[in-house]
């Protein structure tokens, strides 16, 4: 048995589906010859019973006395014509009531049977067997050879009393049973046929229908081979690959290979998204590397002249250490800002779900959110905008320059938001030409709270625009500190926006300026404040 469960999971699915194709069709037709076999031997046997009885009720009138002088005699005409062909050539017994066999002939031709001539073989039939038989048929073996007989036993007919006759039992009465016999020769032989031609034409059926099936077998399976080639060439490195439209979309083929074109689809746009990831960490980490390498070769070659005493004068020292704190607050804002970075990744990797598997997530950034009007920080903006460049032209206004400044109520950490305006505030006063008009916008706008500022610049192309929030991305690719900068400004905007389930927008026209929008879920007063408490060594 386990020799056949191991062959049978080593077989092919092909293999398997026609084998049981051929089992079910092999017990089909075997049972179809059994039913059709066993209801025409049981319709002849009806058939042959019906004979039965008619020949008794013929034969049960007959006197004995052709029983015992029936080959002297000649039947009346046609007589012999109809025991043949109607009644079927009976074999007649007469049976005493103690069961004894009077006599016996073959058919109403007059052809005595001895006692060793070729009949069935009855049972002691007594007048209690007969009554208890009722004149029900049955079955009994053949004294020679394999034919079998159908047998009836009824009681005799007393014909005195049909004539009217009285006393005691004459020539003519009647006493004990009569016997009917017919063989089943012809039954046995229709039956033995009808199964011979089953075999015949079963097997024949049995052949056509396999070998049909091992076609349409083949050809029903072969989505699946084109499946599993286009499988291999996908294991093989061609992720572009898909899974031809073999079936309708209603189909189990169908539906396999809808859900496998998806399936494709994610693990490409997965891969795709994978090797992005790793070609902006490795351009982070470069970037990074150089952001930190900076400031440390200045520092290192300044504390090296100190060393070799290039520095005899104390104003040179002077002088020296105030570029070595200048570099260090310099390298202390680019860690400060990497460190931020992280753990606004970790915040919203934890608030996807993915947090305990991401290294970041052991100090997320949290927030302290509370109530504030954003018309504050623009107000503070207006200030900082002067305090950079006295020269400027600055505005404040509504959301697109449409009339003065609107409340625009939010739940924020103020202090993360006013270092995102900070940020903006200085990106477009390090950007743009000294004395370029700047303006502030702050309200509503539909169910968001807007802070925006707007330049008149030079602006940006639409790469430089989809590529703006990039770590490390630089609009100016100048590494000069006036212009250039470490480039993690508007990654911290972007970051820090969408912890406070925001977003950002630019629209820029080359030649025409920029403007960065920010945009909150606005505040109802009357809803429910929240207020997130940290410890304060994670703030």
């Amino acid at each position: 048995m386990r020799r056949i469960r191991g062959l049978w999971a080593r077989a092919s699915l092909r293999g398997r589906v026609l084998l049981l194709a051929v089992a079910l069709l092999t017990t089909g037709i075997a049972a179809f010859s059994v039913v059709s076999g066993t209801a025409l031997r049981a319709c002849m046997e009806d058939r042959l019973d019906t004979q039965l009885r008619s020949s008794a009720q013929v034969f049960a009138l007959l006197p004995p006395t052709i029983a015992r002088t029936g080959a002297e005699r000649t039947p009346p005409s046609g007589l012999a014509d109809f025991s043949t062909d109607v009644l079927g050539n009976p074999v007649i017994t007469y049976v005493a009531d103690d069961g004894t066999v009077e006599s016996s002939i073959s058919s109403l031709a007059g052809e005595n049977r001895s006692s060793d001539a070729q009949g069935p073989v009855l049972p002691k039939l007594d007048k209690a067997v007969v009554t208890a038989r009722d004149g029900r048929p049955f079955t009994a073996d053949s004294s020679g050879g394999d034919t079998r007989w159908r047998v009836i036993a009824v009681p005799r007919v007393d014909r005195s009393a049909l004539t009217g006759v009285s006393g005691t039992a004459s020539a003519d009465g009647a006493t004990g049973s009569m016997v009917v016999s017919i063989s089943m020769a012809q039954v046995d032989g229709t039956a033995d046929r009808m199964w011979r031609i089953h075999q015949t034409a079963g097997l024949c059926l049995l052949v056509l229908l396999v070998a049909a099936g091992w076609f349409a077998v083949r050809s029903g399976l072969s989505p699946l081979t084109r499946i599993e080639q286009t499988a291999a060439e996908i294991a093989g490195g061609d992720l572009s690959r898909r899974v031809p439209e073999l079936a309708g979309p209603g189909t189990e083929i169908g539906r396999l290979a809808a859900a496998l074109n998806g399936m494709l689809g994610q693990i490409e746009t997965a891969f795709a998204a994978r090797a992005e990831s790793e070609a902006r960490m490795s351009r982070f980490v470069a970037d990074a590397s150089h952001e930190l390498r900076t400031p440390l070769a200045g520092i290192k070659g300044l504390t090296d002249l100190h060393r070799m005493g290039a520095l005899p004068e104390r104003q040179d020292i002077d002088d020296t250490m105030a570029r070595i704190a200048r570099e260090s607050e310099r390298l202390t804002r680019l860690v400060e800002d990497m460190l931020l970075l992280a753990r606004l990744d970790g915040r919203s990797l934890q608030a996807a779900g993915k947090g305990a598997d991401h290294p970041a997530t052991g100090f997320p950034l949290a927030l302290d959110l509370a109530p504030a009007d954003l018309r504050t920080l623009a107000a503070d903006a207006l200030h900082d905008v002067r305090a950079l460049d006295a020269s400027r032209p600055v505005t404040l206004t509504g959301p697109h320059g449409d009339g003065p400044p609107a409340s625009a109520p939010a739940l924020a950490d103020e202090a993360r938001l006013r270092q995102v305006v900070t940020n903006l505030v200085g990106n477009a006063v390090t950007h743009t030409p000294s004395g370029t008009a700047i303006r502030i916008g702050v309200g509503t706008l539909d169910d968001h709270t807007v802070l925006e500022v707007a330049d008149q610049g030079p602006g940006l192309t639409e790469e430089q625009t989809r590529r703006i929030f990039e770590r490390f991305y630089r609009a100016d690719t100048s590494r000069a500190r006036t212009t250039g900068g470490a480039g993690l400004g508007l990654a911290i905007v972007d970051s820090l926006v969408t912890a406070h389930a925001g977003r950002v927008e630019v629209h820029s026209i080359p030649g025409q300026g920029t403007t960065f929008q920010i945009l909150l879920p606005h505040y109802s007063c009357g809803a429910r404040q929240r207020r997130s408490s940290v410890p304060a060594a994670q703030k």
